[in-house]
């Protein structure tokens, strides 16, 4: 067996969201996804690290819009995926899969502090790595905290999990345009010339510069998350 590959998994905070109910964050949904990772960590020889959003309990574009300054408001976002962090967390760890969280924002009390060499020491020790708090600064996506952190930790692979039924890289929205055709596979500069908003862009560049790949499939689909793992053709390669 060779050396694992280590991988960074992008998770939108609105996939932790209940779709039959008001809950910020629905257990059920948690509980699979953790099911799935810990699944894959136990049959594969992978090093996984998580970076996640916080849009199902607060955006700071949403903020902005209504006023507030977007700094407080970003960094009220980066607060709210510090809870999704810690809902991923434990329900890794009832799958008695060992979990660190690592948070841009300094909270000793609730998660230990990002700090590179120890979190590669933690995926080395086969402990999945939750990223919260973005990169700790407003005016960016954890889209793009994700690619910055995954070049940071060397992945081969930044995976990025989308919800709302589009399960990789269209030609147009396919919820708008029933005309709209998947890629398996595009360039980054493809995906820069045509808008195709699957991504922040600064994440994009980040990744192109980087020579960073990225994985988008639908995260929601139950087995897909496993499959994207396993290095199964799924989704939409971006390279």
């Amino acid at each position: 067996m060779g050396e694992p590959r280590r991988l960074v998994l992008k998770m939108s905070g609105e996939a932790l969201a209940s779709s039959a109910s008001d809950e910020t964050i629905d257990a059920a949904v948690v509980e699979r996804i953790a099911g799935e990772i810990a699944v894959a960590l136990g049959e594969l020889p992978l090093q996984l690290a998580v970076m996640i959003g916080g849009g199902n309990i607060w955006r700071g574009t949403t903020g902005a819009g209504a006023g507030m300054d977007r700094a407080t408001s970003d960094t009220m976002g980066m607060l709210g995926t510090v809870i999704n962090a810690l809902a991923l967390q434990d329900a890794l760890e009832h799958k008695n899969q060992p979990t660190r969280v690592c948070t841009a924002v300094h909270m000793a009390e609730v998660a230990e502090p990002y700090i590179r060499r120890r979190t590669i020491r933690h995926l080395e020790k086969g402990r999945v790595v939750i990223f919260a708090a973005g990169m700790g600064n407003p005016y960016f996506t954890t889209d793009t905290s994700a690619a910055l952190r995954a070049a940071e930790i060397e992945a081969e692979l930044l995976l990025k999990g989308t919800h709302g039924g589009v399960d990789g890289v269209y030609s147009a929205d396919p919820r708008l345009d029933a005309s709209a055709t998947r890629y398996d596979e595009i360039s980054f500069m493809d995906i820069v010339s045509r808008d195709l908003r699957v991504m922040d862009l600064t994440a994009v560049t980040f990744c192109k510069d980087n020579n960073l790949p990225i994985l988008v499939f639908d995260v929601m689909a139950p087995g897909n998350l496993h499959r994207a793992l396993a290095g199964e053709q799924i989704g939409t390669l971006v390279r």
